[in-house]
């Protein structure tokens, strides 16, 4: 099959799940300036976590792409034509390989921890998002990433405690909510992961407690009383969960994908961020 230039870079661009990559990515980029990075050393951050994204997106694209065309994906940009699958693989081993050395730049503690994090990513890709274990990656991924922006500051302070439990909850959520469009397509392909052991209803609100805990932990974690912008991003949070599950439900109702909750995860991220931005209390 033949592909042009800009259908197959557009294809690259949406093989690489570019809405979560560049909310990671600028969730990092914000916590490194709550935390008190230079101009530089915010660049340095989110290079070297864009870089992961890319990555892992890729290698999901490449990975799934059998498992895609079995259940007529043409969301997705290989079942679909715009690329071939063997483009998406070199662009997943050369992201790879570019990571390294960016993650390295922050000093061998912080780079060690982000690619700990991009690691783990890869082997949910394969095997783990195929057991129960599949909530692990998340955990670890994404509590890896604030230890790192920590850690890349100026001395490698340690990260607080409370701000790798948000950063796990944040992805235990993330994973649940992600995966509650494809759980029929995803049953079809063989994948048992924990969200489908545990079915829609369940895994709908292991999302919204776990993600309700990650803004309560940021609420109530940091030294002092919590201020009332917290106590409002608490409610605001509350509010967008509750919206986009509402959403998905009428969506699954009308035969549509309830894609409305994991847009919610991304935009409780962004307010978890807003208030570590507001606390100025990070380390």
């Amino acid at each position: 099959m033949a592909f042009t230039s800009t259908g197959a870079g557009l294809g690259l661009v949406k093989a690489s799940h570019p809405e979560p990559a560049l909310a990671v990515t600028t969730v990092a980029a914000l916590l490194a300036v709550a935390v008190g990075h230079s101009a530089g050393g915010v660049v340095a951050v989110a290079a070297a976590v864009f870089a992961t994204q890319l990555s892992v997106g890729w290698a999901n694209d490449w990975l799934d792409a059998g498992r895609d065309a079995a259940v007529g994906r043409t969301d997705k940009p290989v079942p679909a034509g715009m690329i071939g699958r063997r483009t998406v693989g070199v662009a997943a081993l050369t992201a790879t390989a570019a990571a390294v050395p960016l993650a390295l730049l922050t000093g061998p503690r912080p780079g060690g921890v982000i690619l700990l994090a991009l690691a783990s990513a890869l082997l949910y890709d394969w095997p783990l998002k195929f057991t129960a274990f599949s909530v692990l990656p998340y955990l670890v991924s994404f509590a890896a990433m604030p230890a790192f922006v920590v850690l890349a500051l100026p001395g490698t302070p340690t990260p607080p405690a409370w701000l790798l439990v948000t950063g796990g909850l944040l992805g235990a959520g993330a994973h649940f909510a992600n995966v509650l469009p494809d759980l029929a397509d995803d049953a079809r392909t063989g994948v048992r992961g924990l969200p489908h052991r545990l079915g829609p209803a369940w895994s709908r609100a292991a999302a919204g407690l776990l993600l309700l805990g990650a803004t309560a932990t940021l609420t109530v974690g940091p030294p002092g009383p919590p201020s009332p912008t917290s106590l409002a991003a608490l409610v605001l949070a509350l509010v967008v969960l509750l919206a986009g599950y509402y959403r998905s439900r009428l969506a699954v109702a009308r035969g549509g994908r309830p894609v409305a909750a994991f847009r919610a995860v991304m935009v409780v991220a962004l307010i978890d961020v807003v208030l570590l931005l507001a606390s100025g209390r990070v380390v």
